[in-house]
């Protein structure tokens, strides 16, 4: 009976792969159609307020070096025009105005899901590629080798993802190519073996591509989000978001256990912070339109 229910079969694995992949298709294709009929207006409204909530978030204000997307409106990806400019122009959290924070930026390299990170230190110093999306030169304007995020001497504090789907477990929906989960992947390996503590990984989403729980299917190489920033706020997903991104008007939200409570003390469904919407009991879940 064992052997009947043993899923490491390598047939049913397969099929149970293409499985996956077929729905992830399908469902690809729905948000993109989705994604296209999305009111400008509301796409605009919706690329400000997401911004704005990461520029003042305190876990983006305490990064010193990023890893982010550059937005592709044909890609009708969440913008991050205002979020780059910023983070070119910002001092680090130290208020040192020599000390900018570090930015890198993604170079797709080849068709084998190959992408780097490069570092960047103006908008100038990217180019459009052959599909007319900006990506950093892989060198500056005197010709020197612009910087890998791989042989950084430095971590990277957190990196801003984008995706066409995602849901409030941690589940992202990509393009199909596998850039994005191959590039993290190696990343956290890297940070894991020269014992740096792991990157936040934080996804830009409009409301209309946060999915139930259930829809987004994954498999063993799919690398989870830690949170998402959608335009209601922030949607903090594992523990090490909970940890770094539940700062609220911070002092003010304890360990749990510090505060004692009566049967008479009503308990709060949700929480709002600088740092976004807090939802903590199952009827905040089903009511909040993130």
């Amino acid at each position: 009976m064992s052997q009947s229910n043993d899923s490491s079969n390598p047939e049913e694995k397969e099929h149970d792969l293409e499985s996956i992949f077929q729905q992830k298709r399908i469902l690809r294709s729905q948000v993109r159609k989705t994604l296209k009929s999305m009111d400008p207006s509301l796409r605009s409204h919706e690329d400000n307020a997401i911004q704005k909530i990461v520029l003042e978030a305190p876990w983006f204000k305490s990064s010193q070096r990023l890893c982010a997307y550059i937005s592709c409106s044909a890609l009708r990806e969440v913008d991050t025009s205002k979020l780059l400019s910023q983070i070119l122009q910002i001092p680090n959290a130290d208020g040192d105005t020599k000390t900018r924070k570090k930015l890198y930026v993604p170079r797709v390299e080849d068709k084998n899901s190959h992408m780097r990170m490069f570092h960047i230190s103006s908008i100038d110093d990217l180019i459009a590629n052959s599909m007319n999306i900006l990506e950093p030169a892989p060198v500056d304007a005197d010709g020197n080798e612009q910087e890998d995020v791989m042989q950084a001497n430095e971590p990277v504090d957190l990196f801003l993802l984008p995706g066409l789907a995602f849901d409030r477990s941690g589940r992202r929906l990509g393009r199909g190519g596998g850039y994005y989960d191959t590039f993290l992947k190696k990343y956290q390996e890297l940070a894991k073996e020269r014992n740096w503590r792991q990157p936040l990984f934080v996804a830009l989403s409009y409301s209309l591509q946060i999915m139930d729980e259930g829809i987004i299917s994954a498999t063993p190489k799919d690398m989870p989000v830690d949170a998402l920033v959608s335009p209601s706020g922030v949607i903090p997903i594992s523990a090490t978001a909970l940890d770094r991104c539940a700062l609220s008007y911070s002092l003010q939200i304890m360990d749990e256990g510090i505060i004692s409570a009566t049967p008479k003390d009503m308990p709060v469904d949700a929480l709002v912070s600088p740092s976004g919407v807090i939802p903590i009991s199952a009827t905040a879940l089903d009511r909040m339109q993130f």
